[in-house]
């Protein structure tokens, strides 16, 4: 009998081979700004595209998935889908992906869960951070994060100015696989306790997992 999940794999590819492949990020904001939809995030590409995908498989799939405690899944149809993104030219090869109950729990209910990565070559801004210049006033200035950011360190990071998609992986974990992921244990809460610990995802190992890819 084909799995059910499967489906869902042959609906993203479907509907998400036509994703347009160059993110100018002023273009991407402002578009997320219309939609009211994450537009002030220094990471806007990450979430730009989940909003493509959310467009584009609003009427095949859940949005939001299966909530666990505070932590909610992307979307759903079969199973619960992650959205992630990285950028080709990073130092890491490593995915931070979501809380390790949660995933857990996930699969508990649903027998596999699903990442749903977008792999992109980035570009970043220009020395005198024109884009980085341009967000914030479009913002209405330096949010609270930042200013205490800048009370701690006077560095900044480049922002990524415009990204280009190259690959859709899929990737379904299951009660087997899922001690073949890293587990990524972060820092503590304002209260002084630790944060619950994170899965993380070596890109270098990929295919260890059940894994499927669209390339554009």
């Amino acid at each position: 009998m084909k799995k059910k999940y499967l489906e869902d794999i042959e609906l993203i590819s479907e509907k998400l081979k036509s994703l347009p492949r160059i993110w100018d990020g002023k273009t991407a904001i402002l578009e997320m700004k219309e939609e009211n939809f994450n537009w002030k995030q220094m990471e806007w590409w990450g979430f730009y595209f989940e909003l493509l995908v959310k467009k584009s498989l609003n009427n095949n799939f859940q949005f939001p998935g299966d909530k666990f405690d505070k932590v909610k899944f992307d979307m759903k149809r079969s199973i619960n889908w992650d959205l992630k993104s990285h950028g080709i030219k990073t130092l890491s090869h490593s995915i931070i992906l979501n809380d390790e109950e949660a995933v857990r729990k996930s699969i508990e209910l649903n027998k596999y869960h699903g990442l749903l990565i977008a792999i992109c070559d980035i570009e970043y801004n220009d020395k005198d951070r024109s884009f980085q210049k341009w967000h914030t006033e479009l913002k209405g200035g330096k949010s609270l994060y930042e200013q205490k950011r800048e009370e701690r360190t006077t560095f900044s990071r480049y922002r990524k100015t415009k990204a280009e998609l190259l690959e859709l992986v899929m990737i379904v974990l299951n009660q087997k696989n899922l001690s073949k992921l890293d587990v990524f244990q972060q820092g503590r809460n304002a209260n002084g306790k630790p944060r619950r610990p994170k899965l993380m995802l070596n890109l270098e190992v990929s295919d260890k997992f059940e894994f499927y890819n669209l390339k554009y």
